[in-house]
This record gives C-alpha cells, structure tokens and sequence, in this order.
C-alpha cells in the first residue's frame, strides 16, 4: 500500500526538519551543556556535606532535627525533577526548564549566601552536643528554607533535562552505532558529574571548614552564576525538539477512556479498530496491561475526522498514549526496588561524625576534613565508570568474540547487593569506633578524636560508590531504553524521584527509631552524642532492610520479564539480536518508508 499524498508531504516536512535539527548540536554543544550541570552540581553538592554542622552550630539544631531538615529539603530536591520533567516533556521544553533552573538556583545560593553574611538571619553561634542553644525566629527560618527551596527548585528544572537534552544533541538514528554512542554518553556523563562532585567534596568543603561559611556559600552561588551563563550562550547551537503533548494530560486521558469503555471486549492485536495517530510509533497495542488497550478502540467511525485525528481526545485515545501509560506503570515495581539503596548512600550526618570522631591525617600536618570523605563514594563510581567501558568491556568482548554487554537489570541487582554490603560495613566500623570510645574514656566527650584511624571508613564508602554506579547508571539505562523518546525527561529523573522517596522513607525511619529507642529515659541511637548512641545498630537496621529489599527486587524483575529492545520508540518482543541488529532494522523501515513500501505488520510486531 502506497503512503497517500497528506503522508508524503508531512514525511518530507518531517524529514526537512531533521535535517536542520542536525545541523545543530552535536559534540560543540556538550562542553556547555556538561559545563552546566558540572557547575550544578560543585555548588548544590558542595554545600551539603557540612550543612549539618551550619544547622547545628548556628542554628542551634539537634542532630536528629537537623538531619530531618536535611532529609526533607533533599526529598524536595530530588522530587522536584519529576515536575521539571512533566513541565519540559508537556509544555516548556528542555532548553527553557534547564535556563529557568538555572536561574532558581542561583537566586537559592545567593539567599543562602545572606544567611551566612547576615548576622541578624541566624540565632548565633552554639553548640547543641553541649549546651541548651537559642532557636531561630521564624523570620530567620523563613530565610533558611527558602533558600533550600528556590536550590530544589532549580534542581528541578536542570537535573532531569540536562541528560536527555545533551542526548538529543548526538542521538542521530541514522547512525548504525547509536545505540553504543548513548550508552558511552550516559557513562561518560555520571563520570563528569562524579568529578563535580569530587571538586565539590575537596574544594567547597576545605574552604566552608578553613575560611569561612561566608566564603565557602558564596563561592557556589558565583559557580551557580558562571552555569547560568554559559548556558545561554551557546543558545543558538543547540538542537530544540519541538513538543508534542502534555503527557500528564495524556495519562488522564487513558485513564478515564479506560474506564469509560470498561465494559468492552477486547479484540485481537490484528484488528482494525485500533486508533493510531499518522506518525504513530505503535501500529497495534502490546499484550502487556491489555486492559488498558480499551483507550484506543474505535467504536465508532465517525469518532475519526477525515484528517485521521480523532474528534474528542476525551473519547479515544491514541495506541502511543496507552503505551506510554504502560511502560511508566510497569516500570514502579523495579523502581521502588532502587529506593532501599538511596536510603542507604542519603546517610549523610552518620558518617560525617564518624569521621570527626577518628584520626584522619594523612601526615602530620595533613588531614582529610570529615565532609570530604564522601569523595570516595565518587572516586569509586568514577573508577568504575571507566574501568567498565575501557577494560571490562572490550576484555570481554575480545574473549568471547562478539560484543559483551551487562544487562541493565543484572547492573542494578548487583548495586543493591553492594549496597547492603556497605550498611554491613558501616555496622562493623562502628562497632569497633564506638567501643575503641568508651574504652578510652570518652563517652561524655562527643568531640574527642578516638585512636582510631578514619580510613577504616573508605571500604563503606567505596561499596556506596560501586552500588550507585551499578544501581544508579543500570536504572537511568533501563528507564531511558523502555521509555519512548517523548518521554525522555521523565525517563532521566525517575532515579532522582527515587531518591526523593528514599529522603522521605530515611527521616520516617530516623525519626521512628530515635523515638522508639529512647522511651523509658534511654539514649537514643541516633543520639547527638556519638559515643552515647549506638549508630552501629542503626546500620544493622538498614541492612536488614537492605536484604529483604533484594529479595523483593528479584521478584519484581521476575515479574517485569524481559527488558525489550526500543527502536527510535518501536517496541519488539520478538527480536533477539544485538542493538545494532536493531538498528539496521529501523534503518530498513526508514528506507521502505521514502519508498513508499508497506510497513508489514511482521517487522515491527511478534507474530
């Protein structure tokens, strides 16, 4: 069958727009766009580590209250990129959500900056480990948090974009090794940000505990500035994609059709009823969540116009619109099974005061500031990253003769296994740091240093390191792979509304243990004290939960079955070939398409 005039027009405009798009963007644009979120990420990273000790010291908050603000201004921080995400993907764009971002966050550091600068917007200095401190005004709050709030605001705007936005800049489907550029990008993308954030754990931390809150907050405020900037300078470069729909208003859509047609029998996959748009990634729904395939049955001709768009949206759904929904809902399970490691890798506080409690000179006159011990976290993910894609890899491959690739839901299972091998890890340390205390007199002393070198820390934070960059790179591969293109943003930011949860889910768990284990006039575990606490107990807490939560994670990956290959958005379960195998196929739809060829139902669809 012939494509009709209306189509072959709308393809060679379709066609002639690709060609522009390609003559942005590209490598040229990367420095800026990396550039920006590397800047993002040295400002907002670099002030969390010793946030706690400004929380405490001149806010004059508790060790538990002070780590709740933590958490829930990080949750805020990490939830909001699905917002960006849904604003980018429905109606602003990335381009414009990543400036708007920028700017939030900027704004966010500068009013942080004032709270250092001005003395009259905090209580004073204190030390609540010791003594009854004075607690801000709500003025003084009121300043505080909306710092946090503008910097997670921003966060919103740049974090979920940024990825995709810079993949829309190489991904060329054309290209027979696509597939292998996006994942080296993705890769080489978390290695950048991993070295932000080393700068960010080196750098901003040394000059908070050496010169100053003044300077060491408004140094991330002017990087936060240099970010925004060079951003929209390369404006003209980049490649825009235009947006297509509202997709919070799609999922309404298929929602409410589906229940409107509930009592409607579902017909065969080779029926004709099914509504598809003319540019339509899907031809016939999957077998997947079929009840959901009732949105975009036609029931009716005359609710298609002649332009073959359907007359009320609220009626009929398209076969993208359903496929859309269902890739989201069935990919809740396994991402909820990546939550229980972000709650591990956000226990920032604990092993802050570890470190502050033990020796952590390199020699005599060189030590490690206790906020810059989260560099090993990264170090790790950082190593990993390239050890992966120049070692592993090509070892592998080379041995087996034919390409080797890990699976991303193999990755992620490993990741949560290393994960509650860290919680193991901190446990154990602990234990031994907490008893080497009390035996040498400073149960009282909160602030003594224990004959204890710090470096016994590292093996936790190197296994924290390795479980994100498992975990972490597997779930946004994972998401990025099954989602279709139009949904890309949302795809980059689920592992960030991941975090959020697990934000939320650690200072409920905080917050239930500390009242829990402090009834009856005890000391709680999580005591501002570190030698009266019992942060080892705590830790073993979490690997409990860490280990049921592995368990958990092999049934839901068992449930979610094969992961299936995404072709520029066609889905193929019956395909079992490399990615370029599939590559080559879309390249052969395409050209059947200029053509003019019959696109078969059995190329794109299991038989």
């Amino acid at each position: 069958m012939q494509m009709s005039t209306d189509q072959k027009i709308k393809y060679q405009i379709q066609k002639q727009e690709n060609l522009l798009l390609r003559k942005k963007g590209g490598l040229i644009t990367m420095p800026f766009i990396i550039a920006n979120e590397a800047f993002e990420k040295v400002a907002s990273y670099g002030l969390l580590p010793n946030m706690i000790v400004y929380l405490m010291k001149d806010y004059g908050m508790s060790l538990t209250k002070g780590q709740t603000v933590i958490f829930f201004w990080t949750a805020a921080t990490n939830f909001m990129p699905i917002i960006g995400a849904l604003i980018s993907d429905s109606y602003l764009g990335r381009f414009l959500t990543i400036g708007l971002g920028s700017i939030f966050s900027f704004l966010g550091m500068f009013l942080l900056w004032l709270t250092a600068m001005i003395p009259q917007a905090r209580p004073g200095p204190c030390d609540p480990r010791i003594q009854a401190c004075k607690s801000a005004s709500p003025s003084q709050y009121f300043l505080l948090l909306s710092s946090f709030a503008l910097i997670s605001i921003g966060a919103g705007g740049i974090r979920p974009c940024s990825l995709a936005f810079g993949a829309d800049q190489i991904d060329i489907k054309e290209n027979s090794k696509n597939m292998r550029v996006l994942e080296r990008y993705f890769g080489w993308y978390y290695a950048s940000a991993a070295l932000s954030v080393v700068i960010a754990l080196t750098g901003i931390v040394y000059i908070q505990v050496h010169v100053g809150w003044e300077v060491g907050f408004g140094v991330p405020a002017v990087l936060m500035f240099l970010s925004t900037s060079l951003f929209f300078i390369a404006s003209s470069f980049y490649v825009k994609h235009k947006i297509r729909t509202c997709l919070l208003t799609s999922f309404v859509q298929v929602i409410l059709v589906t229940y409107r047609n509930w009592e409607i029998d579902i017909p065969s996959t080779d029926s004709e009823v099914w509504y598809q748009l003319k540019e339509s990634m899907y031809h016939v729904p999957t077998n997947k969540l079929r009840f959901l395939n009732k949105a975009c049955i036609i029931r009716n001709p005359e609710e298609v116009g002649s332009d073959g768009i359907a007359l009320n949206p609220w009626t009929l759904c398209s076969v993208d619109q359903v496929e859309e929904l269902k890739v989201l809902i069935r990919v809740i399970p396994l991402w909820s099974a990546g939550i229980m490691m972000s709650i591990n890798i956000s226990q920032s506080s604990f092993p802050f005061f570890q470190a502050q409690s033990m020796d952590r000179h390199i020699t005599s006159n060189l030590e490690i500031p206790a906020g810059s011990f989260g560099l090993f976290t990264i170090i790790a993910l950082f190593v990993w990253v390239m050890i992966y894609d120049r070692v592993v890899l090509p070892v592998a491959s080379g041995i087996r003769g034919k390409p080797v690739h890990i699976g991303v839901k193999e990755r992620m299972g490993i990741g949560l296994f290393l994960s509650f091998l860290g919680m193991v890890a901190s446990a154990t340390v602990e234990h031994i740091r907490h008893r080497k205390a009390i035996q040498q007199g400073y149960l009282n002393n909160p602030s003594a240093v224990v004959d204890m070198s710090a470096y016994w820390l590292v093996p936790q934070y190197v296994l924290n390191g390795l479980a994100e960059a498992f975990n972490a790179i597997g779930q946004t591969e994972f998401y990025y792979s099954q989602f279709p293109k139009s949904m890309s943003s949302i795809a980059s930011s689920l592992f960030g509304l991941g975090m959020a949860f697990a934000n939320l889910l650690a200072s409920l768990i905080l917050s239930t243990v500390d009242h829990a284990t402090k009834i009856g006039g005890k000391e709680s575990w999580t005591s501002s004290n570190i030698n009266k606490g019992h942060y080892e107990s705590y830790y073993w807490l979490l690997a409990i939960l860490s280990a049921i939560n592995i368990v958990y994670f092999i049934f839901c990956s068992w449930a979610y079955g094969s992961c299936a290959e995404q072709v520029n958005g066609f889905p193929d379960d019956s395909i079992n070939g490399s990615a370029i195998e599939l590559l080559k196929l879309s390249s052969q739809v395409t050209y059947e398409a200029e053509n003019g060829k019959e696109l078969t139902k059995s190329r794109l669809l299991p038989a």
